[in-house]
């Protein structure tokens, strides 16, 4: 903490409220006011806390690495010479002409981090490099994306509003890693944005420019920080495009005529969507995955995550770099993302609030699968929305839990699942009672 961390980030805060209050009534009702205040509050809180705990409880970490250790040094870059500040912005692990402000920079060789270090440091523009004032900022922008999630599932399930509020916007875990100067604010908002803009266009078939350009806006965020989101999203955002449009054909027959055909084209583009995606970067490609997975894996789990000293290391067996021992260790690998760490595994606080969330959404799994027993549940399971959000959260948490193997680190990464399996979940359990979307 800083004294202009007194100063700035007050009169910031003064300025992100107002607009809050003047921009509510034009992208909330009666009904949805009462939440926009109160999630936008939960994310502010919760990136101010992530700065605390960072300083406090680790000592460091990424957020200052992003931030004191990262943006700080383009802003004096700007202070001392514009154009070394504009170079710095543009420039991709070059020292030419920058190395006195790039050599304190820790991830500036890193491509995905340094990407996020120059957005940081751009909003640091408006805030004097402020750490609070910038993370305020952030939760702030990430809010604009959750919220148009929100809104999409909201639109056509208004009875649920009070659930999806409560997945989307103020379960702890992702209020609080989605909220801060960290990679997830970004990747957790753009994801909403890519979803309500594709949602408009392609389902609501509104083709208009600005949702063209906040899809590909949201969309290649998320592609320069965090590719393998984008590579779990993509095949489920197909998938709900075909099977949605499968359904609005009204004879029986007609539906199962087309419907292979239309998801064999729905997989296909999945593939090559995938594909053209992976390589950006030679690690995600399809046949370097699984190799990729198990260096990740092993060290986080043995290398820097090992030096955490957390005792939250886990393993799900040997990974050796196959596409068969990922196959094998898939049951395992969605399980950890889902319901683990069981509460017996806690070894420390933050360990004991991501067990007491995955006990909550194996409880939730649980009571699905007593209310409608086995064969009914999967059946509300291909419902369109549900499909959507259900496929994207057991790819994701495959993903994750295969290429993790330290909770601690596992309960970031997550995030993004969450408030989609929750929300699948509760689209899923209100099919008994006729529910059925009614757009606004």
């Amino acid at each position: 903490m800083e004294l202009k961390d007194f100063v700035v980030t007050p009169i910031v805060l003064l300025i992100v409220y107002v607009i809050a209050y003047i921009a509510r009534p034009y992208v909330s009702d009666e009904i949805t006011s009462k939440y926009f205040i109160p999630a936008l509050t939960v994310k502010i809180i919760g990136a101010i806390c992530v700065g605390l705990v960072y300083q406090f409880y680790y000592g460091g970490g990424d957020t200052f690495a992003y931030h004191t250790h990262g943006s700080r040094w383009i802003w004096l870059a700007f202070n001392d010479d514009v154009e070394k500040g504009v170079k710095m912005l543009l420039t991709n692990g070059d020292y030419e002409g920058v190395y006195n402000y790039a050599k304190h920079i820790w991830y500036y060789r890193d491509e995905h981090s340094y990407f996020l270090i120059k957005i940081v440091a751009v909003v640091d523009l408006i805030t004097f490099s402020t750490y609070s004032a910038t993370a305020v900022l952030f939760a702030s922008i990430s809010f604009t994306g959750m919220w148009a999630l929100f809104d999409v599932f909201y639109s056509k399930y208004p009875q649920l509003n009070r659930w999806f509020a409560l997945a989307i916007f103020f379960i702890p875990s992702v209020f609080f890693w989605g909220s801060g100067i960290l990679k997830d604010s970004v990747t957790m908002g753009g994801l909403g944005w890519l979803t309500y803009s594709c949602y408009q266009l392609f389902l609501k078939k509104n083709l208009s420019l600005l949702h063209i350009l906040t899809a590909l806006l949201s969309g290649w965020l998320i592609l320069n920080i965090k590719v393998y989101i984008l590579l779990s999203f993509l095949p489920s955002l197909i998938l709900w495009f075909f099977v949605d449009n499968i359904g609005k054909v009204r004879s029986l027959f007609a539906r199962l005529l087309i419907a292979p055909l239309m998801l064999g084209i729905a997989l296909a583009i999945a593939y090559f969507a995938v594909n053209g995606v992976g390589k950006k970067n030679s690690k995600y490609a399809i046949e370097n995955i699984a190799s990729t997975a198990q260096i990740t894996a092993y060290d986080i789990r043995y290398g820097w995550g090992a030096r955490l000293g957390d005792n939250s290391g886990y393993t799900l067996g040997e990974l050796d770099g196959s596409f068969g021992s990922m196959i094998r260790l898939t049951p395992e690998a969605i399980n950890v993302s889902l319901f683990r760490p069981y509460l017996w595994e806690v070894r420390n606080p933050l360990m004991l609030l991501s067990s007491l969330e995955s006990l909550f959404m194996l409880i939730l799994t649980l009571w699905m699968l007593w209310k409608f027993g086995l064969i009914n549940f999967f059946k509300n399971l291909v419902k369109p929305d549900v499909l959507f959000c259900v496929s994207f959260s057991i790819v994701f948490a495959f993903a994750v839990g295969i290429s993790t193997y330290n909770f601690g680190t596992l309960a970031r990464y997550k995030i993004p699942l969450i408030p989609f399996y929750v929300i699948g979940m509760l689209i899923a359990s209100r099919q008994d009672k006729g529910l059925d979307f009614v757009e606004k």
